[in-house]
C-alpha cells in the first residue's frame, strides 16, 4: 500500500504518528479504531490511506463537531461514536471483529487549551477537569471529599509527596470560602510546595494530574478499555497504545506482559507455562517505543509518550481476574464517593 505524507508540519499533530502508522501495518480494507479520537489526528491520518475504514470514539462531546467534518469527506469509511472506553462494543458492535485498535491516553492538546476546562494551570475559570460522560468536577472533589481520601488521590494518583500539605491547605481555605476557580487551587499549592527551583515542572503538575485522573476514572476505563479491546480485535490484529505517566505504562506493560505467549516466569522451578494459563497475545518482549529527538523539538507534550503494542493470538478470551486483583488499588480509590 503506498504511504501518503504524514502531517507532521502542523503545530498539533498525533503524537508518534510514524510510530503508529508503522505499528498498525496497515492492509487494504481493515478496520481501524481510534480509542481517543480527540482532535482527529490520528483517524486524519488514517483515512488518508485507500480503502481503510476508522471507528473513532471519544467521550468529550465536544469531538463530535470535528468529526462531523472528517465524515463529510469519507462518509463511507468514518464512523463517530461519543463513548468510553470501557463501552467500546456501543461503538464496534457486539459480533464485530477489528483489526487494530489504538489508544492515545490523557488529556488532549484541544481540552488543554480550552481554558473553561480547567485543566490548564494558566485558566482562570472554574475547576472542572472533566473530559466528558463523568459524574463528578474537581471543584465538588475538592470541596466535598474528606482530607483521608484527598490525600490518598494526590499522593496515588500524582505520586506527590507533599500530598499532606497541599491537603491540609485545602481543608484551611474551603472552610473559610468554597474553592471554585482553578487559580485558587493553584495558589494553594503553590503556598503548600517547598520551594526547589531544580525542578523544571511547574509545582502543581502532580496534584492537577491526580485530580484528572481521579474525576475521569482514566485507571478504571483503561483497565476496563484494553479488556474490551482484547475481545474486539482479530487474531493477528493489534492493540496499540500510548502512555504519559507511569500508572498508565505500569497497567499496560503488565497486561501485555503476563497474558501474552512469553509470560515471565516467577521461578526457573517451575514449568514455564501452566495448562490454565489465560494468553491473549503472541510474544511479547516489552516493545517500548519514544518519540523522536525532531518530534520531541515540534511537539514538547510528547515527550513522556511511551507507545507498547501487541500482537492477538488465538487464544479464548476469558476474564483476566488477576488483571484486575494486581491494580486494585487503583481501581478501589477511583471508587471512593463522598
Amino acid at each position: 500500500m503506498n504511504v501518503p505524507k504524514l502531517s507532521l508540519d502542523i503545530k498539533h499533530y498525533p503524537v508518534m504518528i510514524k510510530e503508529v502508522i508503522k505499528t498498525c501495518e496497515l492492509k487494504e480494507g481493515e478496520v481501524i479504531v481510534d480509542c481517543t479520537f480527540g482532535g482527529g489526528g490520528y483517524s486524519k491520518e488514517l483515512l488518508k490511506f485507500p480503502n481503510i475504514n476508522v471507528i473513532a470514539l471519544d467521550r468529550d462531546n465536544n469531538a463530535e463537531q470535528i468529526a462531523k467534518k472528517i465524515k463529510k469527506n469519507y462518509y463511507d469509511r468514518f464512523t463517530f461514536f461519543n463513548e468510553k472506553f470501557s463501552n467500546l462494543e456501543k461503538a464496534i458492535g457486539n459480533n464485530k471483529k477489528v483489526d487494530t485498535i489504538i489508544f492515545d491516553l490523557g488529556v488532549s492538546s484541544f481540552q488543554l487549551m480550552d481554558m473553561s476546562r480547567g485543566f490548564s494551570f494558566n485558566s482562570k475559570e472554574k475547576l472542572d477537569m472533566t473530559m466528558g460522560l463523568a459524574s463528578t468536577s474537581a471543584e465538588e472533589v475538592i470541596n466535598n471529599y474528606d482530607e483521608k481520601n484527598l490525600k490518598l488521590i494526590i499522593k496515588i494518583f500524582g505520586d506527590e509527596n507533599e500530598a499532606s500539605r497541599i491537603v491540609k491547605n485545602i481543608i484551611k481555605a474551603r472552610k473559610i470560602k468554597k474553592i471554585t476557580k482553578v487559580q485558587e487551587l493553584v495558589e494553594i499549592i503553590k503556598r503548600s510546595k517547598k520551594k526547589n527551583y531544580l525542578k523544571k515542572i511547574n509545582v502543581c503538575t502532580k496534584t492537577f494530574q491526580a485530580l484528572r485522573i481521579f474525576v475521569n476514572k482514566e485507571t478504571t476505563e483503561l483497565v476496563e478499555g484494553i479488556i474490551k479491546a482484547t475481545q474486539f480485535v482479530k487474531s493477528g490484529g493489534k492493540i496499540i497504545v500510548i502512555s504519559f505517566h507511569s500508572i498508565e505504562d505500569k497497567i499496560i506493560k503488565f497486561y501485555f506482559s503476563n497474558y501474552s505467549k512469553s509470560k515471565p516466569n516467577p521461578s526457573r522451578y517451575l514449568p514455564e507455562k501452566k495448562s490454565d494459563d489465560i494468553i491473549f497475545f503472541e510474544n511479547y518482549n516489552n516493545k517500548l517505543l519514544k518519540p523522536s529527538i525532531e518530534e520531541v523539538n515540534k511537539n514538547f507534550s510528547s515527550r513522556s509518550a511511551k507507545l507498547r503494542h501487541v500482537t492477538r493470538s488465538n487464544g479464548k478470551f476469558e476474564e483476566p481476574t488477576e488483571f484486575k486483583t494486581k491494580f486494585k488499588k487503583y481501581l478501589d480509590l477511583e471508587d471512593v464517593d463522598v
